[in-house]
């Protein structure tokens, strides 16, 4: 979060019950939090949160715009939209991106290969981004699972922040 531009525009995609788009406006972000169901985003939506019902797995075309500063995506997969989420970044936006990988499927849900990122997969998705960090294994916190996690920048890389923490969750902690 620290490599997002102070104050941009930042999109939670299948944003869930808003824990990371609350995350992104206490720290002075915009936020874009769309997903199916948005009755657990309503009290977030104001002057720094648009809150958008969109169902992304429609087969439309990408109904969300370009030029995100950031891109927030976790606990959430349609390969389809891999693509789209890229192109949707602006110069210098940043991605962060975490969810279920194989192996997963022996700890709990979700277990359908469907769901479940293959070795590599976020690696290859964005390879035209310039990755900062890719995480793939087995976690206990919050619960056990084997995730993937990228962040990544859409061009060259400029100077990092000296403390980052890239996981919200031990932000939080």
């Amino acid at each position: 979060m620290p490599l997002i531009r102070p104050g941009g525009l930042v999109l939670d995609l299948a944003a869930g019950n808003g824990r990371h788009a609350r995350i992104l406006i206490e720290s002075g972000f915009a936020v874009r939090a769309v997903d199916r169901d948005i009755s657990a985003l309503l009290t977030l939506a104001g002057p720094c949160c648009e809150v958008s019902r969109v169902d992304l797995e429609t087969g439309a075309p990408w109904p969300l715009g370009h030029g995100y500063d950031g891109i927030v995506v976790t606990n959430y997969l349609h390969r389809p939209l891999l693509p789209a989420i890229a192109n949707a970044l602006a110069p210098e936006g940043i991605l962060i991106y975490e969810t279920f990988a194989l192996g997963n499927e022996r700890l709990g849900r979700p277990r359908n290969p469907d769901f479940l990122l293959r070795p590599g997969e976020l690696l290859q998705a964005f390879a035209r981004l310039t990755v900062i960090a890719f995480e793939e294994g087995e976690i206990t916190v919050p619960r056990p699972a084997v995730v993937q996690r990228i962040a990544a920048v859409a061009g060259v890389v400029g100077r990092l922040p000296e403390n980052p923490d890239l996981d919200s969750r031990r932000a939080k902690e």
